[in-house]
């Protein structure tokens, strides 16, 4: 194997065509570059310079191998400041999982914009993920860190948690229905209600959680149609087929005059958005994307 430090003592030679005046430009004596010289000679099996008195001379196989070393010699800086750059976290790739939830918010674009504007040169991959596989992911080192609604448990060995944000849930109706108009929506008024819900096979404790919580409030949901995601419950609810629950922030998003956003201030649920992360993870960039999170 080649050492690059030969090759270096090589090019200063045959650039320099003398053995002292490479040694001075090297700040290394004359003898020990000699040898190293013609260690390499020996390795390559290939004799690479003419010698004179005072003056040594590529020769014609060493004129080819000069403009390959040169080559090599290049990548290798460049291989070199590209780790640097990956050190300080300005090079590089990230893979991030996140929920729909983090896109609502605004939490995801303003983190990114944070991360990025700075560091152009990073490559970031972005993959959309329930809360359970962003942990799957997370262990297999598939993504490099999650946003996702339930943090990992604060004894796992494996991954790390922070708790970003939190929103209310609103009550988004049809605008012809009568509770679109009045001024305040109280428990009662819900029961018995029509209503837009996630799939239970989506997260089933997340369906136990919503019954839980309207029962302690007061009301039963009929639940008749299921909605993978928020666009398409909005819709079933712009078409007056039911009610549905969102985060506060599509409140900036929805543009559909055919739907109506109440406050439900007595309402004990909530979206929280997380960061997950492998403990053991001692990037960089994972640390500065942690920060450009918390900063959003």
């Amino acid at each position: 194997m080649l050492d690059l430090r030969q090759l270096r003592q090589f090019v200063a030679v045959a650039e320099a065509e003398h053995v002292g005046r490479a040694a001075e430009a090297l700040n290394m004596s004359q003898s020990p570059l000699s040898r190293q010289v013609m260690q390499l000679e020996a390795i390559l099996g290939l004799r690479l310079f003419e010698r004179a008195r005072k003056r040594v001379r590529l020769t014609r196989e060493g004129r080819a191998f000069l403009t390959e070393a040169r080559v090599l010699l290049t990548q290798a800086e460049r291989v070199e400041a590209l780790g640097r750059r990956m050190g300080r976290g300005e090079a590089g790739a990230l893979t991030l999982g996140y929920v729909e939830g983090a896109v609502h918010a605004g939490l995801l674009p303003r983190a990114m914009r944070r991360f990025r504007v700075p560091r152009p040169e990073i490559r970031v991959e972005l993959r959309v993920l329930r809360s359970a596989p962003q942990f799957e992911a997370l262990r297999r080192r598939e993504i490099d860190c999650g946003l996702l609604y339930t943090p990992p448990d604060d004894d796992d060995p494996d991954l790390a948690g922070l708790r970003l944000m939190e929103e209310p849930m609103l009550l988004a109706v049809p605008a012809d229905h009568p509770l679109a108009g009045k001024r305040s929506v109280m428990p009662a008024d819900l029961d018995g209600q029509p209503w837009v819900s996630r799939p239970r096979a989506l997260n089933p404790g997340a369906e136990d959680r919503f019954l839980s919580a309207c029962a302690a409030c007061g009301f039963t949901p009929d639940l008749r149609f299921e909605a993978g995601d928020p666009a398409t419950s909005l819709g079933l609810v712009a078409a007056g087929l039911g009610l549905a629950l969102v985060q506060a922030s599509m409140r900036t998003i929805i543009r559909s005059p055919d739907v109506v956003l109440v406050d439900l201030p007595w309402y004990p649920l909530t979206v929280r958005l997380h960061a997950a992360w492998r403990r053991a993870d001692a990037s960089c960039l994972v640390t500065e994307w942690l920060r450009a999170l918390r900063d959003a």
